[in-house]
């Protein structure tokens, strides 16, 4: 019998049923994520427009020139739209390129952008416009690597957070060298602030010395927002030698949580510049003895600084191992508010040089820190630390444990640091610990595990070292014949040793240093150089020289205003860069009326100069010129300047100018050191405006010692702002001036520390 057959009432009750099944369960339709692999920027724009949830696109490996991705679509928690490598690491974004998503539940990964510089303000972007921002949405190993405009000075940001519950993840960011913040956490507009982004398990890799304001590598909202709460975790990152300024991490906003990280050898601190209620806990700061690397500055209400471990660090005022600010009363939003109700517990401080309290003390920060507790902290050091700038009686210490003498600590510390005999030893996981367990209550409990680079950042990018050291590479034999040299120059790699042999050189040609090189006489004072353009070595961006043995004479130089034998770009270098002499001779640069040595470009920045065991003679101009920077913004031409054991005669102009203008205070620098040397009839010359023989403005660090002055000018000191230390000592002077210091912010006598020269008239 058929069951279909209508004219049976069995096949009609069957098929009523199965009609009835078919209403109550509607058949169903399996729809799949959809891969878009694409390897255009027009195919991007084709696949952006038909992303659903839990759709990807994958940009095929090989290098974007110039690809503006604006990255937006609308996923969900469980289903999130993707922007990803082919292969991590094998897409690289070049030239004028950057990143903007805007959207729900989006995720970038693999992207590499390195060999240019973002068009616009950021690298990437969690907007794509004021109204238009990213939120749940995440950034995970990722590279931006030394992705600089040209122009040190053009500022931009590699990273800005907006929107909210975002996340930054296991990425790497290494070479930061214009202005501008690494990463900005922002806080225009109520949609960008109470973000609870969450930044984490990224390696920032070295960042050079700016030289300038902006070189943060963090900064968490700005002082406009700053009594708004931000809710930022940053945790498990790795800073390693983070040095673009003074502000390491800013945090300008509140309620934010920074805990877990580790700072390696970097120049600064963490900063609570603006904004109340952070909590700072489980962080490590390891300074290893590097100079002005800090730890912990605190301004600002109801901070909490919990199990922290600061060892080895050497840094002084603002950015000391820990610094406890003083604030101004009834502060604008944009000045230094009052430390009020900092609970300071359980930290561990060892062998830090310096622990300022009621720092930056004056007729404007005068409101000393008040109602705030440390306690349980651990206090090693050969002798204290403590330098008290104001009444800190709004400090409660109690119980709290050193190893120094009694007897060098302020009464009002005493109360609450007791003295032992502790001796520590390092635990498993690195860190410096009391030996003796009645101990184990202070300082940093025994659980915490120090972030490390292996943890951070992509497992496929390497952590590689940034510097080429000199005389790290091959040796390449050099010969007098004309064109050798040159041709040396051009083949070398960076770290290799150009080996003079003995003969007159005379070069034609100017020698670009675009890499980091070192001309070296086979024999001392054998291989003498000659040149007959106006200089001989300009240094550019990669560029670092050294020259060891040679004897250098300019007698062949054409009689032109403004010769040097070194020069930088004229104008603008990305870069930082090194310059190193020893053992050498520089003679007869007189054939102009202003021949120079050394002569630094606007926007150049030396990392170091040093010359030593070098003579320097009958040079009709200054010997090293780096004061192209008046524009008085706090920008400079050098970081460390050092002068050791060497003879300078005969020289008209100036051994150095160097300036340093403005009120900036977020800089180390510049560092001067002249020891050791013997100047005789120098600086006297008519062509000498400064009628001195040092011309130093603004520099944070003199140190001048050991040296004899004979028939020669005045030094000549100008001590600007922060707080100069310039050290005049043990110098033989005859027939030479007295010191001259002028102090322009300062009242009364000047600062410098001017004692035990020898001076002789004859």
């Amino acid at each position: 019998m058929n069951p279909f057959n209508s004219h049976t009432p069995f096949s009609y009750g069957l098929i009523k049923r199965l009609l009835m099944l078919s209403i109550l369960v509607p058949l169903t339709t399996q729809v799949y994520a959809q891969e878009h692999l694409v390897a255009s920027q027009t195919q991007y724009q084709q696949a952006l427009k038909q992303l659903q949830p839990g759709d990807s696109i994958i940009l095929k490996n090989g290098t974007w020139q110039d690809f503006e991705i604006v990255f937006t679509a609308q996923g969900t928690a469980e289903k999130p739209v993707t922007l990803t490598a082919q292969t991590k690491g094998s897409v690289i974004l070049s030239g004028q390129s950057n990143l903007q998503l805007a959207g729900e539940y989006l995720q970038v990964s693999g992207l590499v952008f390195k060999d240019g510089f973002t068009p616009t303000n950021e690298v990437i972007a969690f907007k794509k416009s004021d109204t238009e921002l990213a939120n749940h949405s995440r950034i995970t190993e990722v590279v931006i690597d030394n992705y600089n405009n040209p122009d040190r000075q053009m500022s931009d940001n590699w990273i800005g957070m907006y929107g909210q519950h975002n996340r930054l993840d296991h990425s790497h960011f290494v070479g930061k060298r214009n202005a501008g913040v690494t990463l900005a956490v922002r806080l225009e507009g109520e949609q960008n602030q109470q973000n609870h982004h969450r930044i984490d398990h990224n390696y920032f890799g070295p960042r050079p010395i700016l030289g300038s304001n902006g070189g943060e590598t963090i900064r968490i909202g700005t002082s406009h927002h700053s009594l708004t709460n931000s809710f930022t975790v940053v945790e498990n990152n790795y800073f390693d030698r983070c040095d673009g300024e003074v502000e390491i991490i800013s945090v300008k906003s509140g309620k934010n949580r920074i805990q877990n990280n580790l700072f390696y050898q970097s120049r600064g601190t963490l900063t609570l510049r603006h904004g109340n209620g952070n909590i700072i806990d489980s962080n490590v700061f390891l300074g290893n003895g590097v100079e002005h690397t800090g730890g912990i500055r605190i301004i600002n209400r109801d901070q909490t600084i919990t199990n922290n471990y600061l060892e080895g660090l050497t840094g002084t005022r603002f950015g000391s191992g820990f610094t406890i600010m003083n604030g101004v009363p009834n502060s604008p939003i944009n000045r230094y508010h009052q430390v009020v109700n900092a609970n300071v517990h359980h930290n561990s401080f060892i062998n830090l040089e310096h622990i300022e309290l009621a720092a930056g003390s004056d007729s404007e920060r005068s409101a000393p820190p008040k109602d705030s507790t440390l306690t349980q902290n651990l206090f090693i050091n050969p002798h204290s630390p403590f330098t008290l700038y104001d009444d800190i009686s709004g400090l409660r210490f109690s119980d709290n444990i050193t190893n120094f003498a009694s007897k060098d600590i302020n009464p009002i510390i005493k109360k609450g640091v007791n003295t032992h005999n502790i001796t520590l030893v390092r635990a498993a996981n690195g860190l410096l610990y009391p030996s003796d367990s009645k101990f184990a209550q202070y300082g940093v409990n025994s659980t915490l595990l120090p972030t490390t680079t292996q943890q951070t950042g992509p497992t496929w990018y390497p952590k590689s070292e940034p510097t080429v050291e000199f005389q790290s590479g091959k040796v390449i034999k050099v010969s007098n014949a004309d064109g050798e040299l040159d041709n040396a120059v051009a083949a070398a790699l960076s770290g290799d040793t150009l080996l003079l042999s003995d003969g007159q050189y005379n070069i034609d040609t100017l020698l670009a240093i675009n890499k980091t090189l070192t001309f070296k006489a086979a024999n001392t004072h054998k291989a003498i150089v000659s040149f007959e353009r106006p200089s001989l070595f300009e240094i550019q961006n990669n560029g670092n020289l050294q020259l060891d043995g040679l004897v250098i004479n300019g007698k062949l130089s054409p009689d032109a205003p403004g010769n040097s034998v070194i020069r930088t770009l004229k104008w603008g270098m990305l870069t930082n860069y090194r310059f190193d002499m020893s053992n050498s001779i520089v003679e007869q640069l007189n054939s102009s009326n202003t021949f120079h040595f050394f002569d630094s470009g606007s926007r150049a920045f030396a990392d170091t100069i040093n010359v030593n065991n070098s003579q320097f003679r009958h040079i009709s101009g200054d010997v090293f010129r780096l004061n192209k920077e008046t524009d008085d913004i706090g920008i400079y031409n050098a970081e460390y300047l050092d002068i050791t054991h060497n003879q300078f005669d005969d020289i008209v102009g100036n051994v150095a100018t160097v300036y340093r203008g403005g009120t900036d205070e977020s800089t180390f620098g510049p560092h001067v050191l002249v020891n050791h040397n013997q100047f005789t009839h120098v600086g006297k010359g008519q062509q000498n405006q400064t009628e001195s023989i040092l011309t130093l403005h603004g520099v944070q660090v003199s140190q001048i010692a050991h040296n004899t002055f004979t028939d020669s000018a005045a030094i000549s000191i100008f001590h600007t702002v922060g707080e100069p230390q310039t050290t005049i000592a043990n110098n033989q002077l005859i027939n030479t001036p007295a010191p001259q210091v002028t102090e322009f912010v300062t009242q009364g006598k000047h600062t410098a520390n001017i004692n035990n020269n020898k001076v002789q008239t004859r």
